[in-house]
């Protein structure tokens, strides 16, 4: 296999899989509010899901680094079908919120099968066949198709709701993701990795503990950009899904199902223009691993304002736009985080510590999102966007910590080439 068709198969993949999961997108805060929850209990399920998330990232890392990635893979796109059709039977009950907590949690469970281990089935390939390009240029690649698939998934299931039910477009998610799993089957072959045979799963999830600190919370390359991920983890999540119901009710129709998948496929559009933004930021920036911080701290401060922004806004229209900026400031940051992650961990660890770092901004997102689902409770959506901005704007100070190390340059690093 050629490097040209790693990259084509990363990008298929992601391309199937947010396509599918996407379709509930622009309306799950509805369909969780028309289930009988209230807007607390709602962030509430949505936080059960990160902490399934924190609860299973290291469990899901050992099979991605032991069994390996493909593997990872397949069981992520069985348990996120399996858990679609048990939210769906859910609300089609109205059942009580411990049953959503429940399989929310299990719902993070099938998205840690897919986290770290994606990136890193990538990143071995690119390396085992000589890849010449630039990481940052890849991973933004991935970003732009992640927000074609989304715009194209949220829109569509917003306007399925709004021509069905809200809970057709679960059933439709369902459906496309055993799509995903034959594609995944047929393409999807670990290259540049031996998948570990006849080891403990206790010893290694201790060695994965071990490898996720030395490699990460101890490496100061990456530790202060993986601590300051739970402020802003937990704000976009909170920021992506209530906009849901808080632009219909500046719209003036609470029922008006497509123009809340609308909302998300604006969103979708600001992650394709902030894929393709993301390298040409970091050529305005000088020193390699200074230039990557310092995007990810200019992106979050605009960010910052922006959320501030929709938060007292009165309009429509300019709400739409604002999540827009809010939206491509984010997804400027990915790649370009991405690739600084991954510029410094070993190919061994490199699974294990991306999980790492999905399960430390999960954390965030437990205490974030249903924090702010009260503060929306009690006054409203626009106060509690203004509560987002503060709790984003945390992780500046944290990430200029790591200016202040000294760092390797991309050059050093194979597949961080030409920034």
């Amino acid at each position: 296999m050629t490097a040209e068709r790693v990259l084509r198969t990363y990008l298929t993949l992601v391309a199937v899989s947010t396509g599918a999961s996407s379709m509930i997108w622009g309306i799950n805060t509805l369909f969780l509010l028309d289930a009988g929850l209230n807007v607390a209990q709602a962030f509430a399920a949505n936080a059960f899901f990160t902490v399934g998330m924190v609860l299973f990232e290291v469990p899901t890392g050992v099979v991605a680094d032991t069994i390996g990635r493909r593997a990872s893979y397949l069981l992520g796109t069985a348990t996120l079908f399996g858990t679609t059709l048990l939210y769906l039977w859910l609300w089609r009950v109205h059942a009580g919120f411990g049953w959503w907590a429940v399989v929310s949690a299990l719902l993070g469970l099938g998205f840690t099968f897919f986290s770290g281990a994606t990136e890193a089935w990538l990143v071995d390939g690119l390396h085992a066949t000589g890849y010449e390009g630039s990481l940052d240029a890849a991973f933004a690649k991935g970003q732009v198709v992640n927000g074609v698939a989304m715009m194209a998934g949220s829109i569509g299931g917003g306007v399925l709701a709004q021509l069905t039910n809200l809970g057709t477009p679960y059933v439709a998610r369902a459906l496309l993701l055993t799509a995903t799993f034959a594609v995944a089957w047929r393409s999807m072959r670990d290259i540049g990795f031996t998948p570990k045979t006849g080891v403990s799963v206790r010893g290694e999830m201790t060695g994965i503990v071990r490898s996720s600190l030395h490699h990460g919370l101890h490496n100061p390359r990456v530790r202060w950009v993986i601590l300051a991920g739970p402020f802003t983890a937990g704000v976009s999540a909170y920021g992506f899904y209530a906009a849901q119901p808080y632009l219909l009710h500046l719209y003036g129709h609470t029922t008006s199902y497509a123009i809340a998948g609308l909302s998300a496929g604006i969103v979708a559009a600001a992650q394709i223009a902030g894929g393709l933004l993301a390298p040409h930021l970091l050529h305005r920036q000088t020193g390699a691993a200074d230039r990557r911080v310092g995007v990810l701290m200019g992106a979050i401060v605009v960010s910052g304002v922006v959320i501030a922004g929709i938060g007292v806004v009165t309009s429509f229209g300019v709400a739409l736009v604002l999540l827009m900026v809010w939206g491509s400031m984010f997804a400027a940051m990915t790649p370009v985080r991405q690739a600084y992650l991954n510029s410094h961990i070993p190919s061994e660890q490199r699974a294990t510590v991306l999980s790492f770092d999905n399960l430390v901004g999960s954390a965030g997102g437990v205490v974030v999102q249903p924090a702010l689902g009260r503060a929306a409770d009690v006054w409203g959506y626009g106060p509690a966007y203004l509560i987002c901005a503060v709790v984003q704007l945390l992780a500046v100070p944290i990430l200029s910590l790591a200016r202040r190390k000294p760092v390797e340059t991309a050059d050093a690093e194979p597949l961080a080439l030409r920034p």
